[in-house]
C-alpha cells in the first residue's frame, strides 16, 4: 500500500538515500531540509530546525501532509572534551535533536491513530555507548532512544509502532569532510569496526525501510544497530 513518510535532514546523507528508496517503493516523500537539493525524490520544504521559530511549521507541515510515518533524521553534533563544553552548547545540542522529534511525532500521532496504522523512527548513534567529546551528542541520542520505548509502549495498541536505528559510521559528505581517506580519523573509526569498513548511507536507509514497512508490525520499542558490528566488536 502507498503510504506517505516524513524524513527531516532529508536533503543528503542517510536522509536523502531513504527518501530515493521510499519513492523508488511507490511512497510518496516529504522532506525537511535547511538547504535545497536538485531533484529531491518528494516534495522538500526547507526549513532551519535549530531555529525555534521554524518548530510551528514543521506541525503544520505534518498536519497539512496527513503523513502516516515520520523519521526524525535531523542531528547536532557539537564535538568537545570534557572540560570545555559549555551549559549553551549542551542545550543548542539537545533543543536540536529532540525538540523536532516531538513536535513531529505529536503532530502526527492523531492522524496515525486515527488510521489504526502508524510509523516512527528515531535516528540515533553509536555514540550512545560511548565516545570521546560527545557528552553533548551522545545524551541527546541517548534521550531519543528513550523516546522510543517509552513512545512505543504508549502507542502499543494503537497501530503505531516507534523504534530507533543508531547508524556507525556511514560515509557520508559530513563524515568524509571532517575524516578524510587516510586521515587519522578515518584510522580511528576503522579500527573500531570488525567489518572494517563504513556504512553506506543506502544500508542505513534499508534497515529504516523495514521499520516503517508492514512487515515491521510486531517490531516496535526497539533499536536497532546498523553499524558493522561496531556494538558489539
Amino acid at each position: 500500500m502507498k503510504r506517505r513518510f516524513l524524513i527531516s535532514g532529508a536533503s543528503k546523507g542517510i536522509g536523502l538515500a531513504l527518501a530515493s528508496r521510499l519513492t523508488a517503493q511507490g511512497h510518496d516523500v516529504i522532506g525537511i531540509a535547511r538547504h535545497a537539493v536538485d531533484a529531491f525524490p518528494g516534495r522538500l520544504h526547507l526549513l532551519d530546525l535549530g531555529d525555534r521559530d521554524a518548530l510551528g511549521r514543521l506541525a503544520d507541515v505534518v498536519r497539512e501532509g496527513v503523513v502516516d510515518g515520520v523519521v526524525n533524521n535531523v542531528g547536532l553534533v557539537r564535538a568537545a572534551p570534557l572540560g570545555g563544553i559549555s551549559v549553551d552548547t549542551l542545550d543548542e545540542v539537545l533543543r536540536v535533536n529532540l525538540h523536532p522529534a516531538l513536535v513531529a511525532a505529536q503532530a502526527a500521532l492523531p492522524g496515525m491513530t486515527a488510521r489504526g496504522w502508524g510509523r516512527i523512527v528515531n535516528i540515533s548513534s553509536l555514540t550512545v555507548l560511548g565516545s570521546v567529546e560527545r557528552t553533548s551528542y551522545a545524551a541527546a541520542k541517548a534521550a531519543l532512544e528513550s523516546f522510543t520505548r517509552g513512545w512505543a509502549l504508549e502507542l502499543a495498541t494503537t497501530g503505531t509502532t516507534v523504534n530507533a536505528v543508531a547508524p556507525g559510521p556511514t560515509e557520508t559528505e559530513l563524515f568524509r569532510a571532517n575524516n578524510p581517506p587516510g586521515s587519522e580519523g578515518e584510522a580511528r573509526y576503522l579500527a573500531g569496526v570488525p567489518m572494517r569498513r563504513f556504512g553506506k548511507p543506502e544500508e542505513i536507509a534499508a534497515a529504516i525501510a523495514f521499520l516503517l514497512s508492514d512487515d515491521a508490525a510486531f517490531i516496535t520499542g526497539q533499536t536497532l544497530h546498523v553499524d558493522g558490528g561496531a556494538s558489539v566488536g
